[in-house]
């Protein structure tokens, strides 16, 4: 018989008076029917039309019996329900199906009541599961959604601690976002795109909040910082890194960047003190933008170089504090920098 696309149950069974038998019951039910005579035809007629909600499956057939064709099926269509028919004398090996994930069976000579009442709980069963795991997938998502919306929040004051952080000094005022923009230009030029793009672009607005946790006499002395004061000012890197760790863990470029945009290319930063390839790139990126914002910007310690000083100094850096490839990629970004300063 051709499978039809609208079969809701196959019936299984060498015998086509029990096949037809069954199907004038279960299409009394509703449901249409499409049958086979062994679990062989029944698996290449599920693979022509696709998985339906019911399966009745006499247990010993030539060429697949049903145990085998249970076997494949529940590999291959999970969600199937399948009821197996059996003799007095196959209850053990019914069993046995049970235990393979069989839904259910039917002793053989088949009562009509038994069949109809076998065929309801196993699509009930069936839905009930089936509506259990959308409800669970449902459930998960909307967790992961909230989790998102909270991670978010806390991200969103975060930001607003660093902003206000600069605020408080007029030194430094706007110093994230401007680092922002040049290691984000800078980045395209290396060819990242979209979410690493995305993650630099927080990183590099992130990469101070460490600060948060230094003492404000020392980030705002006007003169040069004793070594305790330097080595002071030296953990907000990973305090920054310690701070955002909890809700953003899935993103370890901003968790690299705000750790290790004080490393040199030399191997003489901190707080690692790696060096070369060994410094992520992310941290390498914000590194020179970072050092040319602070070079171009009115500090309590001294004031700031023209856009032409600070060039010279990156070009005289790359290879000893900054990644050369990086400084050139920086240059490409702003090629008429020297000739229309970004900063009065």
């Amino acid at each position: 018989m051709p499978a039809s696309a609208a079969a809701r149950c196959l019936l299984v069974d060498d015998d086509p008076q029990v096949r037809s038998v069954l199907a004038r019951l279960i299409e009394g039910q509703g449901l249409q029917c499409v049958q086979a005579s062994n679990g062989a035809e029944a698996l290449a007629l599920l693979a022509e039309q696709g998985e339906v909600p019911l399966c009745i499956t006499d247990i010993y057939m030539p060429q697949l019996d049903g145990v085998g064709f249970l076997r494949e099926a529940r590999q291959r269509y999970p969600d199937m329900a399948v009821i197996m028919l059996t003799g007095v004398a196959e209850v053990a090996t019914a069993v046995e199906c049970l235990q393979m994930g069989a839904m259910d069976y039917i002793s053989k000579p088949v009562m009509l009541d038994e069949v109809r009442m076998r065929v309801a709980n196993a699509l009930e069963k069936r839905n009930l599961v089936l509506q259990n795991r959308f409800y669970q997938l449902s459930l998960e998502s909307r967790v992961r959604e909230l989790d998102h919306r909270n991670k978010q929040s806390l991200l969103n004051g975060v930001e607003m601690l660093v902003f206000a952080l600069e605020a408080k000094d007029a030194y430094t005022s706007g110093h994230s976002l401007r680092v922002k923009e040049f290691a984000t230009r800078t980045a395209v030029q290396l060819g990242f795109t979209g979410e690493h793009l995305a993650q630099i672009e927080l990183g590099s607005k992130l990469h101070d909040i460490g600060k948060i946790g230094i003492r404000e006499t020392v980030l705002n002395k006007p003169g040069g910082l004793s070594p305790d004061e330097f080595e002071h000012i030296k953990l907000h890197t990973v305090l920054g890194e310690r701070i955002l760790q909890p809700f953003l863990a899935e993103q370890p470029p901003v968790l690299r960047i705000v750790r290790s945009h004080h490393e040199r290319w030399d191997g003489t930063g901190f707080p690692d003190g790696t060096a070369g390839e060994v410094i992520p790139i992310e941290a390498r990126i914000v590194a020179v933008a970072d050092a040319y914002d602070a070079m171009t910007t009115n500090r309590a310690y001294r004031p700031p170089r023209n856009a032409v000083g600070a060039i010279e100094e990156l070009r005289l850096g790359a290879g000893s504090h900054f990644d050369p490839e990086v400084v050139a990629a920086f240059f490409r970004a702003y090629p008429d920098l020297a000739t229309h300063p970004l900063h009065a």
